[in-house]
């Protein structure tokens, strides 16, 4: 079995997306779109120096960051570190790059997170496993349906493989 400290440091996926780049980029800048595929709350400011906040599963799994770079309708930088929840210690602040590029029909998403810390990297690439289907079934405009992470139990916790 593989060590923590052999697994890559960039978390990288691939999604193909049945939408055009002008359909799935405000899924990134616009909160009523980010609560449909990816978190229970969200305050942004969709432009470069503006914030976000996000209690991704409604329990207090608080993530904020900064928008670097947006670049409508082919990439979005933003910088990602939980405020609250498990994944909050150790504390860090990682970038995530959001790349858009037509593919016939629909649209190639590659996402590269970067800076994530050892200790929560498996939970942070098993989140974005979990959400980008997500993201692609709601821009495609079909009901990708309540996100299982956020309609846990009390007493359930989310660990890197998802409710346990």
């Amino acid at each position: 079995m593989a060590s923590m400290a052999s697994e890559p440091e960039e978390i990288v996926r691939e999604v193909r997306i049945a939408a055009s780049p002008e359909e799935v980029f405000p899924y990134f800048t616009d909160a009523d779109k980010l609560v449909v595929w990816k978190a229970a709350r969200v305050e942004l400011d969709a432009r470069p120096g503006g914030v976000f906040r996000m209690d991704v599963t409604g329990r207090g799994d608080v993530a904020r960051g900064e928008y670097v770079e947006i670049d409508r309708p082919r990439r979005v930088v933003f910088t990602w570190e939980w405020e609250h929840g498990a994944a909050a210690k150790p504390p860090a602040r990682s970038v995530v790059e959001v790349t858009l590029s037509p593919d016939g029909d629909g649209t190639l998403l590659r996402l590269v997170h970067r800076g994530v810390p050892q200790e929560i990297r498996r939970g942070s690439a098993a989140g974005w496993a979990h959400y980008l289907p997500r993201l692609a079934q709601a821009a495609a405009g079909k009901d990708p349906g309540p996100d299982p992470w956020a309609t846990a139990g009390p007493g359930d916790s989310i660990d890197s493989e998802g409710i346990q």
